[in-house]
């Protein structure tokens, strides 16, 4: 490796001279100051780097074969998630920028608040990996890009070590925060579980339940579990097969066909719900209505009845509700999967949203069925908003992906609209549905012809009373 001056290391940022003592071997280096770090490298390449030729000799680095320069480079691609936690004491956790630029590409901002299985441990995430090139490495590739002939320039088991890759089969489990493990006895949780990194869930499009095969380097001295290296197989299938198949916005949709029953005999409102402004799998449907109108309670008997459909994989997303309202869910036994309160940002809100509904699509896209509750949309960014609520679809011989959400007013583009009266719920009168203002697109493929009469006069019997 060649020498790097002084003055080339103190104006290279914290993150390069990490990769740099990385590639030097210097035990610690994460926990010394960047001046002392600069110190700790220049010693390590032999001493005094500020000679004559040490300009010469950093100039060609950026040209030679896994020389610092490259190094840096590389540093500028990394989008690896970290940590730095030590098991007896506080998890402590930093975030690095590189070049004036933050590295979020691939961040999520749950990633900082990772808790498994309830439990207070917090678990390990992949420290920073180099990438082999700037080139395109395929979906497949983790955040360290190993090369094709299965060696990954990160992997402490394989190219460092001379010796064979360990190779790791078993469940995937999702994190809130969209990162996951690979449980090798589940659904019992072990030390031999193996981190996947949210970058790796999004790229290989995984869901809950997926059986996934590939190579796992052991853990650093602040990692609790191995982490996976990359994917090679999901479901027996090669990864690039499966990831690299149609996208899922470009598979044929058509309108709801199937509908979602409510069994709401005994509850005037959902009654009204179910055969008024009937939902259906691949519903994009919206519960709208001024403030005390209702909105958040109906949505939340929706949630309970679909709950014990087991063909339907239901998630529930809370953003920008009363705190008090969280623990009526958890109540209500339906935990979310994210729970914002009023006091959140929106960009925090609409991540959360967007994490959940990335779910359901892939779900959908493997011939599933699933049901994401947002409640409610009323804060985040209208294209955010717009968004979340495009992604439901019902897949043609296929599966399903329905959105149910809360808002003031309609958005646009909804095929279902169950508009609220505030009045008639302020005052006991149930159920409090606004018919007039509500309404499915092709409600007869839902309920039959007879069905879509029955609705069109009551829709008109209420506007002419």
């Amino acid at each position: 490796m060649s020498v790097i001056s002084r003055s080339a290391l103190e104006s290279s940022s914290l993150a390069d001279l990490h990769e740099i003592a990385s590639e030097l071997g210097l035990d610690g280096f994460r926990r010394l100051r960047k001046a002392d770090l600069a110190l700790a490298i220049i010693e390590r390449q032999g001493g005094d780097a500020d000679g004559p030729d040490a300009a010469g000799e950093a100039s060609g680095a950026a040209a030679a074969n896994g020389g610092a320069a490259a190094a840096i480079d590389k540093a500028d691609d990394a989008v690896a998630e970290e940590a730095e936690a030590v098991a007896d004491k506080p998890a402590r956790r930093s975030r690095r920028g590189g070049r004036g630029r933050s590295r979020t590409r691939d961040r999520d901002p749950g990633d900082d608040a990772e808790v498994e299985n309830g439990s207070a441990d917090t678990d390990q995430r992949p420290s920073r990996s180099r990438r082999g090139s700037r080139g395109d490495g395929g979906p497949a590739d983790t955040d360290e890009r190993p090369s094709r002939s299965g060696r990954g320039r990160g992997d402490d088991n394989g190219a460092r070590g001379g010796g064979e890759e360990r190779v790791v089969v078993g469940t995937v489990e999702l994190l809130p925060n969209g990162s996951g493990f690979l449980r090798v006895s589940p659904p019992e949780s072990s030390d031999d579980d193996v981190y996947i990194s949210a970058a790796q869930v999004r790229r290989c499009e995984l869901v809950a339940g997926d059986e996934v095969g590939g190579p796992v380097r052991a853990p650093r001295r602040s990692e609790r579990h191995p982490s996976l290296i990359r994917i090679d197989t999901i479901n027996g299938r090669s990864a690039d097969e499966v990831v690299e198949g149609t996208k899922y916005d470009d598979l044929p949709c058509t309108y709801a066909s199937e509908r979602i029953s409510l069994d709401a005999e005994e509850d005037p409102t959902l009654k009204a719900i179910e055969w008024l402004t009937p939902l259906g799998r691949g519903s994009r449907a919206v519960i709208v209505g001024a403030a005390r109108a209702g909105k958040t309670e109906a949505l939340r008997r929706i949630a309970v009845k679909l709950r014990g459909q087991g063909e339907l994989e239901c998630s529930v997303v809370l953003t920008g509700v009363r705190p008090e309202e969280i623990g009526d869910w958890s109540a209500a036994g339906l935990e979310p999967v994210a729970a914002l309160g009023l006091g959140s940002a929106a960009d925090a809100q609409g991540q959360a949203i967007e994490r959940a509904v990335e779910t359901g699509r892939r779900v959908a896209a493997r011939g599933g069925h699933a049901v994401v509750l947002i409640d409610s949309l009323e804060q985040v960014a209208a294209p955010v908003a717009r968004r979340a609520l495009a992604a439901a679809r019902n897949i043609v011989d296929g599966g399903s992906l329905t959105i149910i959400a809360t808002a003031r007013e309609p958005l646009g583009g909804e095929t279902t609209v169950i508009a609220l009266d505030a009045e008639l719920a302020s005052t006991g009168r149930l159920p409090a549905l606004d018919l007039a203002a509500s309404g499915t697109v092709r409600p007869e493929l839902l309920v039959g012809e007879k069905g879509a009469e029955a609705i069109a006069a009551a829709r008109a019997a209420t506007i002419s009373g």
